[in-house]
Protein backbone atom coordinates (compact mmCIF):
# COMPACT_ATOMS: atom_id res chain seq x y z
CA UNK A 1 0.00 0.00 0.00
CA UNK A 2 1.38 3.41 -0.98
CA UNK A 3 2.30 5.79 1.79
CA UNK A 4 0.92 9.29 2.13
CA UNK A 5 4.16 10.73 0.75
CA UNK A 6 4.00 8.44 -2.30
CA UNK A 7 0.37 9.40 -2.92
CA UNK A 8 1.24 13.08 -2.71
CA UNK A 9 4.25 12.57 -4.99
CA UNK A 10 2.01 10.87 -7.57
CA UNK A 11 -0.13 14.02 -7.75
CA UNK A 12 2.84 16.32 -8.46
CA UNK A 13 2.56 18.02 -11.85
CA UNK A 14 4.87 20.05 -14.04
CA UNK A 15 3.33 23.25 -12.72
CA UNK A 16 4.73 22.48 -9.26
CA UNK A 17 8.09 21.68 -10.82
CA UNK A 18 8.18 25.00 -12.69
CA UNK A 19 7.57 26.92 -9.45
CA UNK A 20 10.28 25.10 -7.48
CA UNK A 21 13.17 27.51 -8.06
CA UNK A 22 15.44 25.85 -5.50
CA UNK A 23 15.00 22.47 -7.18
CA UNK A 24 15.82 23.89 -10.62
CA UNK A 25 19.02 25.46 -9.23
CA UNK A 26 20.04 22.11 -7.78
CA UNK A 27 19.40 20.33 -11.08
CA UNK A 28 21.41 22.88 -13.06
CA UNK A 29 24.26 22.61 -10.55
CA UNK A 30 24.25 18.81 -10.86
CA UNK A 31 24.29 18.94 -14.66
CA UNK A 32 27.13 21.48 -14.63
CA UNK A 33 29.20 19.37 -12.22
CA UNK A 34 28.70 16.24 -14.32
CA UNK A 35 29.69 18.20 -17.44
CA UNK A 36 32.95 19.19 -15.73
CA UNK A 37 33.55 15.53 -14.88
CA UNK A 38 32.95 14.43 -18.46
CA UNK A 39 35.36 17.06 -19.77
CA UNK A 40 38.02 15.78 -17.38
CA UNK A 41 37.75 12.26 -18.84
CA UNK A 42 39.10 13.63 -22.15
CA UNK A 43 42.19 15.44 -20.76
CA UNK A 44 45.11 12.98 -21.14
CA UNK A 45 48.11 12.56 -18.89
CA UNK A 46 51.23 14.41 -20.04
CA UNK A 47 53.89 12.33 -21.75
CA UNK A 48 51.55 9.64 -23.18
CA UNK A 49 51.53 8.34 -26.76
CA UNK A 50 47.80 8.02 -27.58
CA UNK A 51 48.22 5.54 -30.48
CA UNK A 52 50.41 3.13 -28.51
CA UNK A 53 48.06 3.44 -25.51
CA UNK A 54 45.03 2.57 -27.65
CA UNK A 55 46.75 -0.55 -29.00
CA UNK A 56 47.81 -1.71 -25.54
CA UNK A 57 44.34 -1.08 -24.07
CA UNK A 58 42.57 -2.98 -26.86
CA UNK A 59 44.73 -6.00 -26.02
CA UNK A 60 43.83 -5.85 -22.31
CA UNK A 61 40.25 -4.52 -22.28
CA UNK A 62 38.72 -7.92 -21.43
CA UNK A 63 40.22 -7.83 -17.95
CA UNK A 64 39.73 -5.62 -14.95
CA UNK A 65 40.80 -2.59 -17.02
CA UNK A 66 37.64 -2.92 -19.10
CA UNK A 67 35.51 -2.93 -15.95
CA UNK A 68 37.20 0.17 -14.55
CA UNK A 69 37.06 1.84 -17.96
CA UNK A 70 33.28 1.39 -18.01
CA UNK A 71 32.91 2.85 -14.50
CA UNK A 72 35.17 5.82 -15.38
CA UNK A 73 33.35 6.68 -18.60
CA UNK A 74 36.26 5.71 -20.87
CA UNK A 75 38.90 7.64 -18.90
CA UNK A 76 41.09 4.55 -18.45
CA UNK A 77 41.20 3.83 -22.17
CA UNK A 78 42.26 7.42 -22.83
CA UNK A 79 44.48 7.51 -19.68
CA UNK A 80 42.91 10.81 -18.68
CA UNK A 81 43.46 12.74 -15.49
CA UNK A 82 40.34 11.02 -14.07
CA UNK A 83 41.59 7.53 -14.99
CA UNK A 84 41.53 6.31 -11.38
CA UNK A 85 37.90 7.34 -11.16
CA UNK A 86 36.13 7.31 -7.84
CA UNK A 87 37.01 3.69 -7.03
CA UNK A 88 39.77 4.57 -4.47
CA UNK A 89 37.18 6.54 -2.49
CA UNK A 90 34.70 3.65 -2.59
CA UNK A 91 37.41 1.19 -1.53
CA UNK A 92 38.47 3.46 1.34
CA UNK A 93 34.84 3.80 2.47
CA UNK A 94 34.38 0.03 2.52
CA UNK A 95 37.65 -0.46 4.43
CA UNK A 96 36.60 2.11 7.04
CA UNK A 97 33.22 0.36 7.40
CA UNK A 98 35.02 -2.94 7.94
CA UNK A 99 37.28 -1.38 10.57
CA UNK A 100 34.34 0.08 12.51
CA UNK A 101 33.26 -3.49 13.32
CA UNK A 102 36.64 -4.45 14.84
CA UNK A 103 38.02 -1.14 16.13
CA UNK A 104 36.30 0.12 19.32
CA UNK A 105 37.42 3.72 18.68
CA UNK A 106 35.85 3.85 15.24
CA UNK A 107 32.77 2.06 16.53
CA UNK A 108 32.34 4.73 19.20
CA UNK A 109 32.81 7.48 16.59
CA UNK A 110 30.06 5.90 14.53
CA UNK A 111 27.70 6.22 17.52
CA UNK A 112 28.66 9.85 18.27
CA UNK A 113 26.35 11.32 15.65
CA UNK A 114 27.38 14.24 13.43
CA UNK A 115 30.77 14.81 15.08
CA UNK A 116 31.76 11.17 14.70
CA UNK A 117 30.57 11.12 11.11
CA UNK A 118 32.82 14.07 10.24
CA UNK A 119 35.85 12.35 11.80
CA UNK A 120 35.11 9.10 9.92
CA UNK A 121 34.73 11.06 6.66
CA UNK A 122 38.13 12.64 7.27
CA UNK A 123 39.69 9.21 7.82
CA UNK A 124 38.05 8.08 4.57
CA UNK A 125 39.66 10.98 2.71
CA UNK A 126 43.08 10.07 4.11
CA UNK A 127 42.53 6.47 3.02
CA UNK A 128 41.50 7.66 -0.45
CA UNK A 129 44.77 9.59 -0.84
CA UNK A 130 46.78 6.56 0.28
CA UNK A 131 45.03 4.07 -2.03
CA UNK A 132 45.04 6.50 -4.97
CA UNK A 133 48.78 7.09 -4.54
CA UNK A 134 49.52 3.36 -4.58
CA UNK A 135 47.33 2.77 -7.63
CA UNK A 136 48.71 5.80 -9.48
CA UNK A 137 52.30 4.70 -8.90
CA UNK A 138 51.46 1.19 -10.09
CA UNK A 139 49.85 2.63 -13.24
CA UNK A 140 52.87 4.83 -13.96
CA UNK A 141 55.27 1.88 -13.60
CA UNK A 142 53.01 -0.30 -15.74
CA UNK A 143 52.85 2.35 -18.48
CA UNK A 144 56.63 2.58 -18.51
CA UNK A 145 56.87 -1.20 -18.80
CA UNK A 146 54.71 -1.21 -21.93
CA UNK A 147 56.44 -0.39 -25.20
CA UNK A 148 56.28 3.14 -26.61
CA UNK A 149 53.39 4.35 -24.42
CA UNK A 150 55.48 6.80 -22.38
CA UNK A 151 57.47 9.24 -24.49
CA UNK A 152 60.00 10.10 -21.77
CA UNK A 153 60.07 7.46 -18.98
CA UNK A 154 61.75 8.18 -15.69
CA UNK A 155 61.16 9.49 -12.19
CA UNK A 156 59.83 12.80 -13.47
CA UNK A 157 57.08 11.03 -15.43
CA UNK A 158 56.20 8.89 -12.41
CA UNK A 159 56.01 11.94 -10.16
CA UNK A 160 53.80 13.93 -12.55
CA UNK A 161 51.58 10.91 -13.26
CA UNK A 162 51.04 10.17 -9.56
CA UNK A 163 50.40 13.83 -8.78
CA UNK A 164 47.94 14.21 -11.67
CA UNK A 165 46.01 10.99 -11.05
CA UNK A 166 45.73 11.52 -7.28
CA UNK A 167 44.69 15.14 -7.84
CA UNK A 168 42.03 13.98 -10.31
CA UNK A 169 40.63 11.47 -7.82
CA UNK A 170 40.53 14.04 -5.01
CA UNK A 171 38.82 16.55 -7.29
CA UNK A 172 36.20 13.95 -8.21
CA UNK A 173 35.66 13.17 -4.52
CA UNK A 174 35.19 16.89 -3.79
CA UNK A 175 32.89 17.22 -6.80
CA UNK A 176 30.76 14.32 -5.58
CA UNK A 177 30.46 15.90 -2.12
CA UNK A 178 29.39 19.19 -3.71
CA UNK A 179 26.73 17.43 -5.78
CA UNK A 180 25.42 15.73 -2.64
CA UNK A 181 25.27 19.01 -0.70
CA UNK A 182 24.17 21.45 -3.42
CA UNK A 183 22.74 19.21 -6.12
CA UNK A 184 20.39 16.25 -6.52
CA UNK A 185 21.08 12.80 -5.13
CA UNK A 186 24.27 11.04 -4.09
CA UNK A 187 27.14 12.73 -5.92
CA UNK A 188 29.46 9.70 -5.97
CA UNK A 189 26.72 7.47 -7.39
CA UNK A 190 25.81 10.07 -10.03
CA UNK A 191 29.44 10.29 -11.18
CA UNK A 192 29.59 6.51 -11.67
CA UNK A 193 26.15 6.63 -13.32
CA UNK A 194 27.23 9.28 -15.83
CA UNK A 195 30.38 7.31 -16.66
CA UNK A 196 28.37 4.17 -17.45
CA UNK A 197 25.64 5.96 -19.40
CA UNK A 198 28.26 7.84 -21.47
CA UNK A 199 29.04 4.61 -23.33
CA UNK A 200 25.40 3.79 -24.07
CA UNK A 201 25.04 5.78 -27.37
CA UNK A 202 28.08 4.12 -28.92
CA UNK A 203 26.88 0.68 -27.76
CA UNK A 204 23.46 1.26 -29.35
CA UNK A 205 25.09 2.51 -32.54
CA UNK A 206 27.30 -0.59 -32.72
CA UNK A 207 24.30 -2.88 -32.19
CA UNK A 208 22.30 -1.14 -34.92
CA UNK A 209 25.34 -1.29 -37.20
CA UNK A 210 25.56 -5.06 -36.67
CA UNK A 211 21.88 -5.25 -37.60
CA UNK A 212 22.47 -3.22 -40.76
CA UNK A 213 25.37 -5.47 -41.75
CA UNK A 214 23.26 -8.59 -41.21
CA UNK A 215 25.28 -9.94 -38.28
CA UNK A 216 22.21 -9.56 -36.04
CA UNK A 217 18.66 -10.10 -37.22
CA UNK A 218 15.89 -7.64 -36.46
CA UNK A 219 14.14 -10.26 -34.33
CA UNK A 220 17.20 -10.65 -32.08
CA UNK A 221 17.53 -6.88 -31.64
CA UNK A 222 13.82 -6.55 -30.73
CA UNK A 223 14.07 -9.52 -28.35
CA UNK A 224 17.11 -7.90 -26.73
CA UNK A 225 15.13 -4.67 -26.25
CA UNK A 226 12.27 -6.60 -24.61
CA UNK A 227 14.70 -8.41 -22.31
CA UNK A 228 16.27 -5.12 -21.21
CA UNK A 229 12.86 -3.62 -20.40
CA UNK A 230 11.78 -6.71 -18.45
CA UNK A 231 15.05 -6.83 -16.50
CA UNK A 232 14.81 -3.13 -15.62
CA UNK A 233 11.23 -3.59 -14.39
CA UNK A 234 12.35 -6.61 -12.35
CA UNK A 235 15.23 -4.63 -10.78
CA UNK A 236 12.91 -1.75 -9.87
CA UNK A 237 10.45 -4.16 -8.22
CA UNK A 238 13.15 -5.98 -6.25
CA UNK A 239 14.97 -2.81 -5.17
CA UNK A 240 11.72 -1.47 -3.69
CA UNK A 241 10.87 -4.77 -1.98
CA UNK A 242 10.95 -4.74 1.82
CA UNK A 243 10.19 -7.03 4.71
CA UNK A 244 8.48 -4.87 7.30
CA UNK A 245 8.65 -5.94 10.94
CA UNK A 246 5.86 -4.50 13.08
CA UNK A 247 7.19 -2.48 16.03
CA UNK A 248 4.81 -1.69 18.90
CA UNK A 249 5.31 1.11 21.43
CA UNK A 250 3.49 0.93 24.79
CA UNK A 251 1.12 3.49 26.23
CA UNK A 252 2.78 6.37 28.05
CA UNK A 253 1.56 8.96 30.50
CA UNK A 254 2.68 12.58 30.30
CA UNK A 255 1.31 14.57 33.22
CA UNK A 256 -2.37 13.78 33.57
CA UNK A 257 -2.74 12.64 29.97
CA UNK A 258 -2.47 9.06 28.75
CA UNK A 259 -1.18 8.69 25.19
CA UNK A 260 -2.14 5.66 23.15
CA UNK A 261 0.68 3.31 22.15
CA UNK A 262 1.91 3.76 18.57
CA UNK A 263 2.78 1.08 16.06
CA UNK A 264 5.44 1.40 13.41
CA UNK A 265 7.53 -0.91 11.26
CA UNK A 266 11.20 -1.74 10.76
CA UNK A 267 11.92 -2.00 7.01
CA UNK A 268 14.44 -4.65 5.93
CA UNK A 269 15.41 -4.17 2.29
CA UNK A 270 15.57 -7.24 0.12
CA UNK A 271 18.92 -6.06 -1.29
CA UNK A 272 20.66 -4.54 1.72
CA UNK A 273 24.15 -4.92 0.21
CA UNK A 274 23.35 -2.90 -2.93
CA UNK A 275 25.77 -3.16 -5.86
CA UNK A 276 28.88 -3.91 -3.77
CA UNK A 277 28.73 -7.76 -4.18
CA UNK A 278 28.73 -7.74 -8.02
CA UNK A 279 31.54 -5.14 -8.14
CA UNK A 280 33.78 -7.12 -5.78
CA UNK A 281 32.99 -10.44 -7.47
CA UNK A 282 33.73 -9.06 -10.95
CA UNK A 283 36.99 -7.47 -9.81
CA UNK A 284 38.29 -10.68 -8.22
CA UNK A 285 37.40 -12.86 -11.22
CA UNK A 286 38.95 -10.45 -13.72
CA UNK A 287 42.30 -10.24 -11.92
CA UNK A 288 43.75 -13.48 -13.45
CA UNK A 289 42.62 -12.38 -16.92
CA UNK A 290 44.32 -9.01 -16.46
CA UNK A 291 47.60 -10.60 -15.30
CA UNK A 292 47.56 -13.03 -18.22
CA UNK A 293 46.93 -10.22 -20.73
CA UNK A 294 49.87 -8.22 -19.37
CA UNK A 295 52.03 -11.36 -19.63
CA UNK A 296 51.01 -11.64 -23.33
CA UNK A 297 50.49 -15.39 -23.04
CA UNK A 298 54.10 -15.97 -21.88
CA UNK A 299 53.20 -16.63 -18.24
CA UNK A 300 53.11 -20.04 -16.54
CA UNK A 301 50.87 -22.73 -17.99
CA UNK A 302 48.60 -22.83 -14.94
CA UNK A 303 47.85 -19.11 -15.34
CA UNK A 304 46.86 -19.57 -18.99
CA UNK A 305 44.67 -22.55 -18.01
CA UNK A 306 42.94 -20.55 -15.27
CA UNK A 307 42.42 -17.65 -17.67
CA UNK A 308 40.79 -19.94 -20.23
CA UNK A 309 38.48 -21.46 -17.60
CA UNK A 310 37.51 -18.00 -16.28
CA UNK A 311 36.54 -16.60 -19.67
CA UNK A 312 33.12 -15.02 -20.09
CA UNK A 313 30.44 -17.64 -20.60
CA UNK A 314 32.52 -20.51 -19.19
CA UNK A 315 30.77 -22.72 -16.58
CA UNK A 316 33.52 -22.21 -13.97
CA UNK A 317 33.32 -18.43 -14.38
CA UNK A 318 29.56 -18.40 -13.87
CA UNK A 319 29.76 -20.76 -10.89
CA UNK A 320 32.45 -18.71 -9.12
CA UNK A 321 30.69 -15.45 -10.01
CA UNK A 322 27.47 -16.66 -8.39
CA UNK A 323 29.31 -18.01 -5.32
CA UNK A 324 31.24 -14.77 -4.78
CA UNK A 325 28.08 -12.69 -5.12
CA UNK A 326 26.32 -14.80 -2.47
CA UNK A 327 29.34 -14.56 -0.16
CA UNK A 328 29.65 -10.78 -0.45
CA UNK A 329 25.87 -10.32 0.01
CA UNK A 330 25.99 -11.93 3.46
CA UNK A 331 29.39 -10.45 4.31
CA UNK A 332 28.46 -6.85 3.48
CA UNK A 333 24.97 -7.14 5.00
CA UNK A 334 26.55 -8.25 8.27
CA UNK A 335 28.73 -5.12 8.17
CA UNK A 336 26.08 -2.49 7.41
CA UNK A 337 23.26 -3.91 9.57
CA UNK A 338 23.74 -4.96 13.20
CA UNK A 339 20.68 -6.78 14.63
CA UNK A 340 21.98 -6.52 18.20
CA UNK A 341 22.40 -2.75 17.95
CA UNK A 342 18.92 -2.40 16.41
CA UNK A 343 17.37 -4.49 19.20
CA UNK A 344 19.14 -2.42 21.86
CA UNK A 345 17.88 0.82 20.31
CA UNK A 346 14.32 -0.52 20.23
CA UNK A 347 14.56 -1.57 23.87
CA UNK A 348 15.98 1.81 24.85
CA UNK A 349 13.00 3.63 23.30
CA UNK A 350 10.43 1.19 24.62
CA UNK A 351 9.69 -0.49 21.30
CA UNK A 352 9.21 -4.24 20.86
CA UNK A 353 8.19 -6.80 18.26
CA UNK A 354 4.79 -8.28 19.21
CA UNK A 355 5.27 -11.76 20.65
CA UNK A 356 9.07 -11.41 20.96
CA UNK A 357 10.83 -10.57 24.22
CA UNK A 358 12.93 -7.35 23.98
CA UNK A 359 16.71 -7.61 24.01
CA UNK A 360 18.57 -10.72 22.91
CA UNK A 361 15.45 -12.56 21.66
CA UNK A 362 14.57 -9.59 19.45
CA UNK A 363 18.13 -9.50 18.04
CA UNK A 364 17.94 -13.22 17.22
CA UNK A 365 14.53 -12.77 15.59
CA UNK A 366 15.74 -9.83 13.45
CA UNK A 367 18.87 -11.77 12.49
CA UNK A 368 16.78 -14.78 11.42
CA UNK A 369 14.47 -12.64 9.29
CA UNK A 370 17.43 -10.73 7.81
CA UNK A 371 19.12 -14.01 6.84
CA UNK A 372 16.02 -15.20 4.99
CA UNK A 373 15.67 -11.86 3.23
CA UNK A 374 19.37 -11.90 2.27
CA UNK A 375 18.92 -15.32 0.66
CA UNK A 376 16.27 -13.87 -1.65
CA UNK A 377 18.47 -10.82 -2.29
CA UNK A 378 21.43 -13.01 -3.21
CA UNK A 379 19.31 -15.06 -5.63
CA UNK A 380 18.03 -11.83 -7.20
CA UNK A 381 21.56 -10.45 -7.71
CA UNK A 382 22.81 -13.74 -9.16
CA UNK A 383 19.93 -13.85 -11.67
CA UNK A 384 20.44 -10.25 -12.79
CA UNK A 385 24.22 -10.55 -13.09
CA UNK A 386 24.30 -13.93 -14.85
CA UNK A 387 21.55 -13.15 -17.39
CA UNK A 388 23.87 -11.03 -19.60
CA UNK A 389 26.51 -13.77 -19.44
CA UNK A 390 23.99 -16.36 -20.66
CA UNK A 391 22.90 -14.03 -23.46
CA UNK A 392 26.47 -13.41 -24.61
CA UNK A 393 27.48 -17.08 -24.49
CA UNK A 394 24.27 -18.42 -26.08
CA UNK A 395 23.61 -15.86 -28.82
CA UNK A 396 26.85 -13.89 -29.17
CA UNK A 397 24.90 -10.65 -28.74
CA UNK A 398 27.13 -7.78 -27.49
CA UNK A 399 25.27 -6.91 -24.30
CA UNK A 400 26.73 -3.58 -23.15
CA UNK A 401 24.84 -3.31 -19.86
CA UNK A 402 26.15 -6.09 -17.65
CA UNK A 403 24.47 -6.96 -14.38
CA UNK A 404 26.61 -4.62 -12.28
CA UNK A 405 26.23 -1.60 -14.55
CA UNK A 406 22.50 -2.20 -14.98
CA UNK A 407 22.02 -2.36 -11.21
CA UNK A 408 23.95 0.90 -10.74
CA UNK A 409 22.02 2.74 -13.45
CA UNK A 410 18.58 1.65 -12.21
CA UNK A 411 19.39 2.19 -8.51
CA UNK A 412 20.85 5.67 -9.06
CA UNK A 413 17.91 6.63 -11.28
CA UNK A 414 15.43 5.57 -8.59
CA UNK A 415 17.38 7.43 -5.91
CA UNK A 416 17.54 10.60 -8.03
CA UNK A 417 13.81 10.48 -8.77
CA UNK A 418 13.04 10.08 -5.07
CA UNK A 419 15.30 13.07 -4.30
CA UNK A 420 13.45 15.20 -6.86
CA UNK A 421 10.12 14.13 -5.38
CA UNK A 422 11.37 14.98 -1.90
CA UNK A 423 12.30 18.52 -2.97
CA UNK A 424 8.93 18.95 -4.70
CA UNK A 425 7.14 17.76 -1.57
CA UNK A 426 9.11 20.23 0.53
CA UNK A 427 8.20 23.01 -1.92
CA UNK A 428 4.50 22.10 -1.69
CA UNK A 429 4.63 22.04 2.11
CA UNK A 430 6.29 25.46 2.12
CA UNK A 431 3.51 26.78 -0.10
CA UNK A 432 0.86 25.39 2.26
CA UNK A 433 2.58 26.98 5.27
CA UNK A 434 2.76 30.36 3.53
CA UNK A 435 -0.93 30.18 2.61
CA UNK A 436 -1.93 29.31 6.17
CA UNK A 437 0.09 32.26 7.50
CA UNK A 438 -1.57 34.65 5.04
CA UNK A 439 -5.02 33.41 6.02
CA UNK A 440 -4.15 33.84 9.68
CA UNK A 441 -3.10 37.46 9.11
CA UNK A 442 -6.30 38.22 7.23
CA UNK A 443 -8.38 36.91 10.10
Amino acid sequence: MASAAEQLAANINFGAFAKAEELKKRIWFTLGALLVYRLGTYIPLPGINPEALAQAFNANQNGILGLFNMFSGGAVGRMAIFALGIMPYISASIIIQLMTTVNPTLEQLKKDGERGRKVINQYTRYGTVFLATLQAYGISVGLEGSSNIVTDPGMFFRFTAVLTLVGGTMFMMWLGEQITARGIGNGISLIIFSGIVAGLPSALANTLELGRQGSLSTAIILALLVVVIVVIAFIVFMERAQRRLIIQYPKRQVGNKMFQGDSSHLPLKLNTAGVIPPIFASSLLLLPVTVANFASGQGPDWLNTVTALLGHGQPLYMLLYAALIVFFVFFYTAIVFNPQETADNLKKHGGFVPGIRPGQRTAEYIDRILTRVSVLGAIYLVLVCLLPEFLISATGVPFYFGGTSLLIVVSVTMDTVSQVQGHLLAHQYEGLVKKSKLRGKRR
